[in-house]
């Protein structure tokens, strides 16, 4: 089986007005456009030809969703479960309704995810940083009454970090996340911040957003990873991220767990986040294409999903379909064809879907796609 697959942007307040538009080479709508489904998710399950939707075909049981990401403006502070921790919530939260604002489960899964990046840079907020580094960045931002005692907790000898956490998120120093803001404004002004002045600049746009909020200091304590066209990002249970900025393929488990860490007037649940974020600071590694060959893999270490990007560049790929396989369209012109015959192109910034009885795909034409299906 053989489908085409379509969807309408979602319109988030953080999703870009430009950066689905003009990847598909159409007119920008006027309203933000921020993610783009291709899956069975039941909150929006894809399109198949203007005629049903996938999750009637599927029954709704894709273990990923593919998505199309655009973004303007940093999304949440953000960290997932692993499955065994998603298990243990969803049970203990049996009692709760699934639309009641306490609950932090929603289902009973992980959720890992995989960035790549479709625009020329793609900026991003992932993992916590080395706190000897963070303490170097603190030194760029002065002497503050905030910053010190930023710098006295992040000095302790417990869990750090997730003491600063903690603090930061409490809600009882608001007078100290408003000061050490006003001190990552004032040294982006001065941009003398040597190493650190990229971060800066990045942290000032932050807070240029979300005035105010902790969230602001929270990364502080992050990595900021700049991605190019092509590289990629996973980021695995536990760890805390965020996207800031930029035009992105992104796959996932199937699941909506989210617990949030800031940037967001969503609820934060500060016990639940700091009983799940892994606070041992680490780099994450940035995943980058094949500097030749028609496909490049994304490595993960988990079976929910896997990732290739296909570069055509006129003659044809054939891949084995070994589960439910979705095609999307990233640049040129594409057409995906199955071994009975079928063909089908596929516009950029849509998809196409081939059932697990299918032996293989081939995909032919000028152009970039991406290859979504089961973990290998």
């Amino acid at each position: 089986m053989l489908l085409s697959l379509t969807n309408a942007p979602r319109d988030y307040a953080w999703g870009s007005a430009s950066l689905l538009a003009e990847l598909e080479g159409r007119s920008p709508s006027g309203a933000p456009e921020a993610e783009v489904w291709f899956g069975d998710h039941p909150g929006d399950p894809a399109d198949i030809d203007g005629d049903g939707t996938l999750d009637e075909i599927t029954g709704g049981t894709l273990p990923y969703l593919l998505k199309l990401l655009a973004a303007a403006q940093p999304l949440s502070i953000q960290v997932h479960p692993t499955i065994a921790q998603a298990q243990q919530g969803w049970a203990a939260e049996s009692g709760k309704g699934l639309d009641d604002p306490t609950r932090n489960y929603r289902d009973d899964n992980h959720k890992p995810e995989l960035i790549v990046a479709l625009s020329e840079t793609f900026q991003s907020l992932s993992g916590l940083r080395p706190v000897s580094d963070t303490l170097s960045l603190l030194d760029a931002l002065g002497d503050g009454a905030g910053v010190s005692a930023l710098r006295a907790h992040l000095t302790g000898d417990a869990d750090v970090l997730r003491d600063t956490l903690s603090w930061l998120l409490g809600g009882t120093v608001q007078p100290q996340v408003e000061d050490i803001i006003a001190s990552v404004t004032a040294a982006a002004e001065r941009a003398d911040a040597g190493e650190w002045n990229t971060t800066i600049q990045a942290i000032a746009g932050v807070a240029d957003t979300y005035p105010g909020d902790p969230g602001v200091v929270v990364a502080l304590l992050m990595n900021h990873v700049v991605l190019r066209r092509g590289e990629g990002l996973f980021l695995r249970a536990g760890l805390l991220h965020a996207y800031l900025e930029g035009l992105g393929v992104e796959i996932m488990a199937a699941s909506d767990n989210v617990l949030r860490g800031g940037l967001t007037p969503k609820r934060i649940d500060v016990a639940e986040l700091l009983s799940i974020v892994d606070t041992v600071p680490s780099e994450v590694p940035v995943l980058r294409p094949a500097a030749d060959g028609a496909i490049t893999s994304y490595p993960v270490p988990v079976a929910d999903f896997a990732l290739d990007r296909v570069t055509l560049t006129g003659e044809s790929v054939v891949r084995a379909v070994a589960g439910p396989t979705m095609v999307l369209a990233t640049a040129g012109d594409v057409a995906v064809e199955t071994e009975s015959g079928t063909v089908r192109t596929v516009p950029v910034g849509t998809a196409a879907f081939v059932s697990a009885d299918e032996p293989e795909l081939r995909l032919s034409g000028v152009g970039e796609a991406f290859i979504a299906a089961p973990g290998r």
